[in-house]
């Protein structure tokens, strides 16, 4: 048998494969109670799984947020995770989960926690063609077994769902908080990665207040596509690839390809080497902030101030 450490490990050095681990749950069916989908939510994000405790109504709450709970001493909010995804629990609201990421932490309520199953990110397909509401990232597809077809799993957007419980306590993007406009070299570009409706919508509005033009692109393996686009561009025109991509920002959680291979893949190429990479990701902790280490990136910043990211795209572009 395993030791907790060895698990601990294993799961770390998942980072370094294109792989992760999926935390699968259900929240309920139709009115008629039938239809219970499988969702899930990175393990990264997952601090604690606990049955559901006491909960604490809190007066002129907004819709879908039940309350609060008393975790050993620190107040969290609870969401009720069913009715924001417009389903309803044959049994309840029996398991919370309570995430820790973006520079905040807070539960969910669901109805049952299925099982912890480890992808590769090539088994993760954006969902944005399928998905109305943007409150559904990507789909994952699970491996069957005995010959059986593979289940699919839908991969909550959980920046999206907290975006749009509290729109109006977004960031402050004003140029007061940016600070003064980032200089690059003319004709070049901010090459941007990230799955999320939400979290693009911010980075634009931050690059935009920082006077920086930029590519966005909705995974890693577009971002990759889209840099030997560029640099074969370059190449018939005469130019360094340096002379089009200023820097490299890119999220982690991406289907098809994650941001740690992004990362080592632009590193590892001899073209690309010396272009800046940074890592904008809510997946925070010393064990995230060690891989980006391990994988050459440039600087890493915790979603979303726009003031800190643009403190470090200044510091990585020298300016």
């Amino acid at each position: 048998m395993k030791s907790v450490q060895q698990e601990v490990d294993e799961r770390s050095n998942l980072t370094g494969t294109n792989k992760f681990e999926l935390l699968l749950f259900r929240l309920g069916g139709d009115e008629h109670g039938e239809r219970s989908e499988l969702f899930g939510i990175n393990v990264f994000k997952i601090r604690e799984i606990v049955a559901m405790p006491a909960i604490t109504a809190v007066a002129g709450s907004p819709p879908h947020v039940l309350g609060v709970v008393n975790l050993r001493g620190q107040i969290i909010q609870v969401l009720d995770l069913p009715a924001i995804a417009g389903v309803k629990p044959k049994t309840g609201l029996n398991i919370m989960l309570v995430t820790e990421f973006a520079r905040t932490t807070q539960a969910f309520a669901v109805e049952s926690v299925e099982e912890i199953v480890r992808l590769d990110w090539s088994q993760v397909m954006s969902a944005e063609k399928s998905a109305g509401s943007g409150m559904v990232t990507s789909i994952a597809r699970l491996d069957g077994e005995n010959g059986e077809p593979g289940r699919l799993a839908q991969v909550l957007d959980v920046e999206t769902i907290l975006r749009n419980m509290n729109p109006d306590s977004g960031p402050d993007i004003s140029q007061q908080a940016v600070g003064a406009r980032i200089q690059i070299k003319p004709g070049s570009i901010v090459l941007a990665a990230d799955d999320s409706v939400v979290a693009r919508a911010l980075i634009e509005q931050g690059l935009d207040a920082m006077g920086l033009p930029y590519v966005m692109t909705k995974s890693g393996k577009e971002c990759w596509d889209q840099l030997n686009s560029i640099a074969a561009q370059a190449e018939a025109e005469g130019k360094s690839i340096n002379d089009k991509v200023a820097l490299v920002l890119t999220d982690l959680e991406m289907p098809e390809m994650d941001g740690f291979t992004l990362t080592r893949n632009v590193k590892k190429n001899a073209r690309f080497g010396n272009i800046p990479v940074v890592i904008h990701s809510s997946l925070s902790g010393t064990t995230n902030e060690e891989h980006v280490k391990n994988v050459g990136a440039d600087a890493y910043v915790a979603k979303f101030s726009a003031e800190d990211l643009a403190t470090t795209l200044r510091r990585v572009l020298k300016q």
